[in-house]
């Protein structure tokens, strides 16, 4: 007999585990057959005109696509304070990362590709404020973010509706008040400290280029994976895994897609080796495994942090009024 209920969490989790190992194990099988990798011969000092700034409509229309769905069917209860809450906590991250740590780890040579309005950024080499951040990275965090968001949403309420318990987000009707809104993990610390000290390792042990530090890795880890990983107990009863499997695996083909594909092989952004892990895919014109790693961690992070404020909300919202 069909049902309808949702997967339970660990279930959910451990088969959405399997799903990217699946895709992730050809895929790493076939990357590495390439030993000589081929070399992009630009014939032009500006090959992409503005492909930075229209490469942003990749996130924008799909999510002015959702947001207008979403608003047209006001039956289904869109958790909007929730939402917009999210991104407003996330967002800075991305900002954060680009005016303090940008020119740490990353370098924007193709400014052809932008609108050429750039805000300043810290430079720690320097020690000095450089004015030469692409204002395209605000809109992709942004956008992006907002997107992969979006994108869990719709899943959720129309896509994978009719697998609910109920009309709606059917699996919050089980939610028991007397139950803690926030169960920290506080293990998930020693897992991100444990994982930063394996990236030292490698860089320095078993890397081509010992020299530097793996600092986008370390940041990536601190700033989205441990909080992450914090709060996934608290939350992991409350998320759809169907919605989130689909959401993070076409969240995670078109990034590698634009990133790989055009973005990093006509240089709209790069990337400085001695922060970087030094593991490279040369077969994506030596993008560095740590973008991956980025594009895996976007939906993860944004899924649990707006279900951890959605949890917290539901709460308030129903708690007597004294």
């Amino acid at each position: 007999m069909a049902t309808n209920r949702s997967p339970l969490p660990n279930t959910g989790a451990g088969t959405v585990l399997a799903m990217l190992l699946a895709a992730a194990l050809p895929a790493f099988l076939t990357l590495r057959t390439v030993v000589r990798p081929a070399i992009l011969v630009q014939t032009s000092d500006n090959p992409t005109p503005y492909g930075y700034t229209w490469s942003l409509s990749l996130w924008i229309v799909p999510l002015l696509a959702i947001v207008l769905y979403l608003h047209s069917h006001p039956a289904r209860a869109t958790p909007r304070r929730a939402f917009w809450t999210t991104v407003a906590l996330l967002v800075p991250l991305g900002v954060l990362l680009d005016v303090l740590l940008g020119n740490a780890f990353f370098t924007f040579p193709n400014a052809g590709a932008t609108l050429q309005i750039f805000v300043w950024g810290y430079d720690l080499g320097a020690g000095a404020w450089v004015k030469n951040i692409p204002i395209e990275e605000f809109g992709f965090y942004f956008f992006g973010i907002a997107f992969a968001l979006a994108l869990y949403l719709w899943s959720d309420l129309a896509w994978f509706g009719r697998y609910a318990l109920v009309e709606g987000r059917g699996r919050w009707d089980d939610d028991d008040p007397s139950r803690p809104i926030l169960r920290p993990h506080w293990g998930a610390i020693l897992i991100g400290l444990a994982l930063i000290g394996l990236a030292v390792a490698y860089k320095k042990l078993l890397s081509a280029d010992p020299c530097g530090f793996p600092g986008y890795f370390t940041f990536l880890v601190l700033a989205a994976f441990v909080p992450a990983a914090m709060f996934y107990a608290s939350v992991r009863d409350y998320i759809s895994w169907r919605a989130f499997s689909f959401s993070a695996l076409t969240m995670f083909t078109l990034s590698l897609l634009w990133e790989a594909t055009i973005a990093f092989p006509y240089q709209w952004w790069g990337y400085k080796p001695e922060m970087m892990l030094g593991a490279f895919i040369e077969a994506w014109n030596g993008l560095p495994l740590e973008e991956p790693f980025l594009w895996l961690l976007v939906s993860i992070t944004t899924t649990i942090v707006f279900e951890t404020i959605h949890l917290w909300q539901r709460r308030r919202a129903a708690a007597p009024q004294v």
